[in-house]
């Protein structure tokens, strides 16, 4: 409060009489520059930055350095609503965060980074009604075993996640997570997943008898977020579900990405045994789609490899891609991990990575994602 106290003086003390200063919220300030023109409130902006980047801030005996971020947005016959100018300079602000914070950016109608970000804050908020509503739903894709047999059964499921818009049309994920993992929302998505596939798993496993699927040898892979990996009260949160709902470890799997995973390595692999320990199995999602290094296999105890679709898309036509995906499976082989190739479109698709020896199949050309009926 005091800092807030002392920083309003200083930015006051810096504007001309004719301007207008106000506190938005939290530590958001808003500044109206009246008659000004942009070039004018470039320089008004930046002696703002130099000024709140000098001050020190005094407490308990200890000093304290602080920055600013601004957006600055040009207010013109064009300008639309109140709501759309705060909108606009709060997207320019957050822009000049995400390019390192301490310094100032221009709104500019057609900033396409500018779009992004308030496409985002739109998502999040739709997000968050979606979860209060309970306006998901979940899907699952088969994975079967490459080499086809007159047996052949799928033998696992990926978990899939959907969004049902306020019409009540399905929204796949790549429209709503990059929002969720920006505005911290993931962990909550995440743990509506868990709840919602361990109830559908608790109650396939109490009907056995009657309907052998969901059956001990048939795996659901999870999809997990980095941020949930990386947070120790979700490990808790995970004890706690196989504790209520009484499901088999062992056909449980989560799935988290090569980024993910070597982005904090340390608290991933404490997650994944932790887990394992319990008896869930791991696979590495999207290898060879970020910083690909067989060397974290080493360190990363998993149990499954997920080459990556851009790989497998297109190994068809072109050698060194199909080389590369020999070499994935047969490291992952020879460190004792099962490979599964993702994005599998079509039938000559499937035998060329039964040829290479990859051991499971997942895509449209195997089987399409079928909904979860949850009772």
């Amino acid at each position: 409060d005091e800092l807030l106290r002392q920083i309003s003086r200083l930015l006051k003390s810096k504007i001309r009489t004719t301007d207008t200063l106000a506190r938005l919220g939290g530590d958001e300030f808003g500044i109206l520059l009246r008659q000004c023109p942009l070039e004018q409130a470039e320089l008004i902006a930046e002696k703002l930055r130099k000024t709140v980047q000098n001050f020190r801030f005094l407490w308990e005996k200890k000093v304290f350095r602080i920055g600013v971020s601004i957006g600055l947005v040009s207010l013109s016959a064009d300008s639309h609503t109140l709501v759309d100018v705060l909108s606009a300079a709060d997207a320019a602000c957050y822009a000049a965060k995400d390019r390192g914070r301490n310094r100032i950016h221009i709104y500019q109608t057609n900033d396409s980074e500018l779009a992004r970000q308030r496409g985002e804050r739109q998502w999040s908020v739709r997000i968050r009604q979606a979860l209060e509503e309970n306006r998901f739903c979940l899907y699952r894709q088969a994975i079967t075993h490459a080499r086809k047999s007159r047996n052949a059964q799928y033998v696992h499921y990926e978990v899939l996640l959907r969004m049902v818009d306020e019409q009540g049309d399905l929204i796949l994920p790549g429209m709503f997570i990059p929002a969720a993992e920006r505005y911290g929302l993931m962990p909550d998505i995440d743990r509506w997943v868990v709840q919602t596939i361990f109830g559908y798993l608790e109650c396939g496993q109490r009907q056995q008898t009657a309907n052998p699927e969901p059956s001990s040898e048939t795996m659901h892979l999870i999809n997990l977020s980095g941020t949930s990996v990386g947070d120790t009260q979700f490990l808790d949160f995970l004890r706690e579900q196989f504790a209520q709902y009484r499901v088999l470890p062992q056909t449980v799997g989560f799935e988290i990405t090569e980024t993910a995973a070597i982005s904090n390595l340390e608290q991933a692999t404490h997650f994944i045994r932790e887990l394992k320990q319990l008896g869930c199995h791991f696979a590495l999602d999207d290898f060879g789609s970020g910083m690909s290094s067989f060397g974290y296999l080493k360190t990363l105890p998993v149990d499954h490899l997920k080459i990556d679709g851009k790989f497998i898309e297109d190994m068809g036509h072109d050698s060194a891609t199909y080389a590369m995906v020999e070499a994935i499976n047969h490291i992952g082989h020879v460190m004792g991990l099962k490979t599964i190739a993702e994005c599998v479109e079509t039938l000559v698709m499937r035998e060329k990575l039964a040829q290479i020896g990859v051991d499971y199949v997942q895509g449209y050309g195997i089987a399409r994602p079928c909904p979860i009926v949850v009772d």
